[in-house]
């Protein structure tokens, strides 16, 4: 992960920076005051609020110092619209399955933000990928688990 981009939405980053904020002035704070209050406890080999405080401690830690490195290579994406009527990194994508009339609808958006179940998907998924730089009315083939699965872009906002 060092160095890649991060696709982020400005709600994304924001999400990160927050998250970020409350981790480092809050979540470490109280930690660091449950870990004096164990050590005061006395022998620590047997203590088990203390080794549970240093593995949560080491979970903290671990989560700030990645999130640190994906607003460190974060890349704010506009959300919304395209580039010369193709799909890009942002865009709102309506597809219809071939032989359906249900439509759904996705945000393309970066792997760190992806939440199908929420409409976004990673430009990196075979959807995702299959859906960049095409146009309103391209059908577009992708490979699923239960086999090839044929859609058609009815809308890009």
């Amino acid at each position: 992960m060092s160095g890649q981009p991060v696709y982020l939405s400005p709600e994304g980053k924001a999400q990160l920076e927050a998250e970020l904020d409350d981790l480092v002035n809050n979540k470490r704070h109280r930690l660091a005051e449950r870990l004096h209050f164990a050590i005061k406890q006395g022998d620590l080999s047997e203590n088990a609020d203390y080794i549970q405080a240093k593995e949560e401690q080491a979970f903290l830690e671990g989560r700030i110092l990645e999130v640190q490195q994906l607003l460190r290579n974060a890349i704010v994406i506009e959300m919304g619209g395209t580039e010369g009527g193709r799909v890009r990194l942002g865009s709102e994508v309506t597809v219809s399955e071939v032989g359906y009339d249900e439509t759904e609808t996705y945000y393309l958006v970066g792997p760190a933000e992806a939440d199908p179940a929420k409409g976004r998907i990673s430009h990196e998924s075979p959807l995702g990928k299959a859906l960049l730089g095409r146009k309103v009315g391209d059908k577009i083939s992708v490979h699923a688990p239960g086999g090839e699965i044929e859609f058609k872009i009815e809308e890009i906002a």
